[in-house]
């Protein structure tokens, strides 16, 4: 089943210091678009069996906990509803979509698969060779794996005013997901499951959109997200100019994974670190994401030399038949919820600050769209 497409892709571009006012730019772009992703959404939340009163509970709850921990944030999703003529639960119910879904049985999460590479190269080269006086450059890429249904609702952003400026890729209506700050700070987004998953602190979409508006790096992006309010579960790979780590997000805490001895880190959807393992919700996501983790890794394990692009990385992401979906093609026997799709593949560069965005699956490196976005 081919996915479908918009022609031409929509880039949203804000700029207001008031985060009010910022979302309020959002909203009013989206105004057209954002009544049909909220459709297909209130169709998958129905499927799972989430009342219309359940997600309006929900929904506020989740944006009293952000008005707690970030009033900013609040305010910009009140600012998005405000432009686009929408309640502003309404809005707070797209931003805690991951939250609300974790309540069903019947849809699961999308698969998505994320590569970073930490490597040291000789002064002067190019060649990604680790040496101890080279000079250490950091990239990743990612799929975004979801419901084909929403191919047509996400959009590029550029998101100036706020501490730092902020480029990427999310959904329409939601604050944050995949991006790179112009501090050089990146961040790849996977959704994990685990049994206390639930509404009631900061949602894990809200949290990446705030971590890019005012994390420097690394070392603060961690500090922030462990001091957020956790009810539910996700994975951050984050990454500045020299340091890299990947979270374990979780209601039974946050753990960091670090690179491994060449320097890789590689997540699909299920907890890399024990504690939140003991109650992952396995179900959800195996044996398909630890099929796809195996067969990459493998996969890296052969290269010699590793990739030292962030373009030659993504072409590790390319699968085909008989191989673990890695690149994600939806099933048209299948029904709503159930019809993954690989809906874009994403760059992230920090020594260039640069967002590069494929409307297209990996296996779509060359025929399909790009739009490189720089954080400046």
């Amino acid at each position: 089943m081919p996915i479908p497409r918009p022609d031409q892709r929509r880039h949203v571009r804000v700029d207001a210091a008031d985060p009010h006012r910022r979302g309020a730019a959002r909203g009013e772009q989206l105004r057209a678009h954002l009544p049909a992703a909220l459709d297909v959404y209130d169709r998958l939340f129905a499927l799972g069996g989430i009342t219309p009163a359940r997600v309006r509970d929900d929904a506020e709850r989740a944006l009293d906990a952000v008005g707690e921990f970030r009033p900013g944030a609040r305010a910009e999703i009140e600012g998005i509803a405000h432009g686009a003529g929408l309640d502003p639960w309404r809005v707070a119910a797209l931003n805690a979509r991951t939250e609300i879904l974790a309540r069903s049985a019947t849809v699961p999460p999308g698969e998505c698969t994320t590569l970073v590479r930490r490597t040291t190269e000789p002064p002067g080269g190019t060649g990604g060779t680790d040496g101890p006086s080279g000079v250490v450059r950091t990239f990743g890429v990612q799929t975004w794996d979801w419901h084909v249904e929403l191919s047509a609702h996400w959009h590029t952003l550029e998101s100036r005013g706020g501490r730092h400026t902020v480029v990427g890729l999310t959904e329409d209506g939601i604050l944050g997901k995949i991006g790179i700050n112009s501090a050089g700070l990146a961040l790849h987004f996977n959704i994990l499951g685990h049994a206390r998953d639930g509404v009631g602190g900061v949602p894990v979409h809200v949290l990446a959109a705030v971590v890019l508006a005012e994390a420097g790096s690394v070392a603060e992006a961690v500090d922030l997200v462990r001091g957020a309010p956790l009810a539910s579960s996700g994975s951050f790979a984050l990454f500045d100019g020299t340091d890299a780590t990947l979270l374990d997000l979780s209601p039974a805490g946050v753990f960091a994974v670090a690179p491994d001895e060449r320097g890789l880190l590689v997540r699909t959807n299920h907890f890399l670190t024990p504690v939140p393992a003991a109650e992952e919700k396995s179900w959800l996501y195996q044996p398909d994401s630890g099929e796809r983790h195996d067969f990459v890794r493998a996969r890296l394990a052969r290269l010699r030399p590793l990739p030292d692009t962030s373009e030659a990385l993504a072409r590790c992401l390319v699968t085909g038949p008989g191989e673990p979906p890695v690149t994600c093609l939806p099933d048209p026997a299948e029904a709503l919820g159930r019809r993954w799709a690989s809906l874009a593949t994403v760059t992230l560069d920090p020594a260039t600050r640069t967002a590069a965005v494929l409307d297209g699956t990996p296996a779509e490196l060359d025929t399909r769209p790009w739009r490189t976005l720089t954080a400046t």
